[in-house]
């Protein structure tokens, strides 16, 4: 009975190798200094703070005074959110006297957020139809 509960869980409840199958899946896999700067990219966007970031600048340039004000963050937690997106080189800034102006540099991170947050809202929308249904 045990068993058969791991199945239902999606637990193999026999060990079998193919290993045909094995080598082709190991033949897939990316290199470790790749996936890990892959997940570092992650990290960076999956910050809920980050993405405002980078909505906010995307109507337009602001100085950092600017996005604590948008964000309601303070000027020490929106630079180290700034320097992350930084880092990552989707944003960029250029100085004005003693005022610093951020920009996005790179669309793409955006993009990329945005593609995962239509995709979670296709799923939620999907959810609210069924349960509707029910």
């Amino acid at each position: 009975m045990k068993n058969r509960e791991a199945v239902k869980d999606g637990i193999c409840e026999a060990e079998r190798v193919d290993a045909q199958a094995v080598e082709r899946a190991k033949a897939n896999l990316s290199a470790a200094t790749t996936l890990n700067r892959t997940s570092g990219v992650f990290k960076v966007l999956g910050h809920a703070g980050r993405l405002r970031v980078l909505e906010a600048l995307d109507v337009q340039e602001l100085c950092v005074c600017e996005l604590a004000e948008v964000l309601g963050m303070s000027m020490s937690g929106i630079s180290q959110q700034l320097r992350e997106l930084r880092r990552l080189g989707a944003i960029d800034f250029r100085v004005s006297g003693k005022f610093a102006y951020y920009r996005i540099e790179d669309p793409y991170w955006l993009e990329l957020a945005r593609s995962v947050m239509e995709r979670l809202g296709s799923n939620e929308t999907k959810k609210q139809v069924i349960k509707q249904a029910i």
